[in-house]
């Protein structure tokens, strides 16, 4: 007889031995079914990159007991990828939990999450997908708070479904006293990058991107809002970048090309 429990793929961008994939793990085992694809070593900030050129490999770990686990030699997209035509053959899981991510991924952080383009590639596959970030970059973080809050979420998206083409961004401050759930916008926000440079050995130099968090945005709907007054921010996210609204505007072009 066919389970009737949800199956689940969760993926991550910080290694399949990362502390918050186990939290995550935990957590969906209670649900359903669990299945893991995960990098073999961390690749944030990687994106939406995908591997060309060079082979992928996917090995079998038993790391922990009643979860069948993957370790995948590329990126975030790859585990998606790998999981949907090798392991699923096809057949799309209920679920895809990305994270938990060892810092926020709000704002514009999304652009550059690995975390976050798995479960966009989740959703491209047409699966209802999660990502789930925490204000924590520390490899002892604690993500036992955000627990009940991860499964009551996934919970409603097993019960309701997502719309079409979209997704969720779920991020958790730093608190064990969160408030609750605030559905938000992305903040607009972004990075005032720098780069230290220094010298190596041989007198060269290199580089260390840094840099400082700016929020331009006074709004209180925002997800940046939400998290610096200790609400967990749920953002939906589509993967359709067109900017409807300049159609109109660039419609009233006048392109003269003879």
């Amino acid at each position: 007889m066919k389970s009737t429990k949800p199956t689940i793929l969760v993926v991550n961008d910080d290694g399949v031995t990362a502390p918050g994939i186990k939290t995550l793990m935990h957590v969906m085992k209670e649900i359903g079914r669990v299945v893991v694809v995960a990098p073999d070593s961390p690749q944030s900030g990687m994106g939406h990159a995908i591997t060309i050129g060079k082979p992928l490999r996917l090995d079998k770990v038993d790391l922990y007991e009643g979860i069948e686990i993957y370790s995948c030699s590329g990126t975030p997209v790859d585990c998606v990828k790998l999981a949907v035509t090798k392991i699923f053959k096809g057949e799309k899981p209920d679920l895809c939990v990305s994270g938990i991510n060892h810092g926020l991924n709000n704002s514009i952080n999304v652009l550059y999450s690995g975390t976050m383009s798995a479960a966009v590639e989740g959703a491209i596959e047409s699966i209802p997908s999660i990502g789930f970030s925490l204000d924590d970059y520390s490899l002892q973080a604690n993500f036992e708070h955000c627990e009940k809050f991860i499964r009551e979420i996934a919970l409603q998206v097993l019960q309701n479904g997502l719309p079409v083409g979209t997704l969720l961004n779920v991020n958790f401050p730093n608190t064990h006293d969160i408030k609750g759930i605030k559905i938000c916008r992305q903040a607009n926000a972004k990075w005032a990058e720098e780069f230290d440079q220094r010298m190596d050995p041989y007198k060269r130099p290199y580089y260390w991107l840094t840099g400082v968090f700016q929020n331009n945005d006074n709004g209180e709907d925002t997800d940046v809002w939400a998290l610096e007054h200790n609400y967990a921010s749920v953002v939906p996210v589509q993967f359709d970048m067109t900017a409807h609204h300049a159609i109109p505007v660039l419609n009233t072009w006048n392109f003269n090309v003879e």
